[in-house]
């Protein structure tokens, strides 16, 4: 039996290998060969060792049974899971084990079928997403990673190095204090795969379960097929749950968080739309000020059909304006405020030709957006070399949930993916508004949508005129709107994110 000692050490005398990601594993698997460990490991792995001039013990040689059910069946067995989680100063699971001939296994190395690479492939059906749901992988993990006292368990072809090295300082042992820190990340990882799976099938409920049906990639929901619905599925997905899961990837670590003294990081959903699946084309890094920015202005953007071009500032907008082409949008947006536009971060909802990047050029801009970029216009952008230059796909709102951090929890709610019709409006007025001022205040309260309360939007001819933003008070919002605009104000309309309880607004805006 192994055993440990007062320093928590414990030689490792058995591992059992088993890897879909094989980066690395033949050079691991030779520096445990350095210290006479016996490997045990299952078809394409130890095919593989083998390859590699590794000696290799078959699993199905410990159990006494072959890998069956097309390999669904390999490792799920006592003599597998009672080495694992057999406790070595316990005298009956001693007894146990010599009963039934369970040979301790003091590490494991294992990592998990490619459920999310599988899953964002195109044309996958939903039979072949299910296999690739790894059973056997996370359970060998979850009881190593439980017995961690004992057993050395590794899930990232990246720990590989610290595993050697601690073997090498111990003299084939490894240390308590890496055994815990890779059961913490064993649990983390079972976890996360257990969410990406509950994710993708939550994605289904939604649009209906149907056998043989292709997820077409992506955010998986190309061609459905909806032959069976749950009675429920579509209702649930769109209201707050009892309980609540995120399923993210460190993606990367920003220079710092919202402030130089803090830390930041991106973190990926798994979504396939959004500013945060968006690709950097150019430019300097994306820090955590440039990627809240970023999606503010994005999503306003996304609120429209035409194409529209949003300037932001402090998620605020400096400038917002439909038209014709890009070009034209950009340079009424930038009218708006000019000067707030300095440094600050521009998004179109439509292709970006040369000409709307020869306009966005003429002046310092931290990061650029739009769907796509045609080669002329990204030969113009990769000029300026600290321009972020961010590809994000078709503009369309997010849907489902979202999420506000407070202090001791989640505040939880649906997305605003609402659009304002006309069909909406109810006039209260005597003078009932003509049909531009109708189309511009729809507009301007679409902006509205994403200012800061209180908030307060002038418009006229599908462009801002003024935004008052953030203030303590709305009647302060209608004169700093009023204030900054830099057109003439006169026959333009007002949208207010809320009601106004006196007149008092109404009477300054005049």
């Amino acid at each position: 039996m192994s055993e440990g000692n007062e320093l928590g050490l414990v030689k490792i005398r058995r591992a059992l290998i088993s890897v879909s990601d094989k980066t690395g594993i033949v050079d691991f698997a030779r520096e445990l060969k350095r210290f006479d460990v016996e490997i045990i490991s299952t078809g394409g792995t130890a095919k593989a060792l083998r390859d590699g001039g590794v000696e290799v013990r078959d699993v199905a040689e410990v159990t006494g049974f072959p890998e069956m059910m097309d390999g669904r069946i390999k490792t799920l067995h006592p003599k597998i899971h009672g080495a694992l989680l057999g406790l070595r100063a316990n005298s009956e699971h001693v007894a146990a084990m010599r009963e039934h001939g369970i040979e301790p296994i003091e590490m494991v190395a294992v990592n998990l079928y490619p459920f999310e690479q599988t899953v964002r492939q195109e044309d996958i059906t939903l039979e072949e997403a299910i296999e690739q749901i790894d059973i056997g992988g996370p359970a060998m993990i979850r009881s190593a990673a439980k017995n961690f006292s004992a057993v050395t368990v590794v899930v990232s072809p990246s720990d590989y190095g610290e595993v050697i090295n601690d073997l090498q300082t111990n003299s084939g042992a490894t240390s308590l204090q890496l055994r815990r820190d890779l059961a913490l990340a064993a649990f983390q990882r079972t976890g996360m795969y257990d969410g990406l799976i509950s994710a993708y099938l939550k994605k289904l409920m939604r649009l209906g379960f149907s056998h043989g049906i292709r997820s077409g990639g992506g955010d998986f929901t190309s061609s459905w097929s909806t032959k069976r619905t749950h009675p429920r599925s579509i209702e649930d997905a769109q209201r707050p749950p009892d309980f609540a899961e995120w399923t993210i990837g460190k993606a990367a670590t920003l220079r710092y968080g919202e402030n130089p003294h803090q830390e930041g990081a991106l973190y990926k959903t798994g979504a396939a739309a959004g500013i945060g699946a968006a690709q950097v084309l150019s430019g300097k890094e994306m820090s955590f000020n440039n990627y809240v920015d970023a999606d503010a202005a994005w999503q306003l953007v996304c609120d429209f059909e035409d194409i529209a071009c949003a300037i932001i500032k402090h998620t605020n907008p400096a400038g917002v304006a439909l038209a014709s082409n890009a070009e034209e949008a950009y340079r009424k947006a930038l009218a708006c405020d000019p000067v707030s536009a300095f440094g600050g971060i521009v998004a179109f909802n439509a292709a970006v030709d040369d000409a709307a990047t020869r306009a966005v050029t003429e002046i310092f801009i931290e990061v650029i957006i739009a769907p796509d970029f045609d080669e002329a216009a990204l030969e113009i952008l990769r000029k300026k070399k600290n321009l972020r230059i961010l590809r994000a796909g078709e503009p369309k709102p997010i849907e489902g949930l979202e999420y506000k951090q407070i202090s001791g929890g989640l505040l939880v709610q649906t997305r605003d993916t609402h659009r304002l019709k006309r069909e909406d409006l109810k006039v209260v007025t005597k003078r009932a508004p003509s049909e531009k001022e109708i189309d511009d205040l729809i507009f301007a309260w679409t902006v509205c949508k994403h200012t800061k309360s209180n908030a307060i939007v002038y418009a006229r001819d599908q462009q801002t005129v003024g935004v008052g933003a953030g203030q303590m008070s709305r009647v302060d919002s209608v004169r700093i709107g009023a204030m900054r605009a830099q057109l003439p104000i006169k026959g333009s309309v007002l949208a207010s994110d809320a009601f106004f309880p006196f007149r008092d607004g109404i009477d300054e805006a005049a």
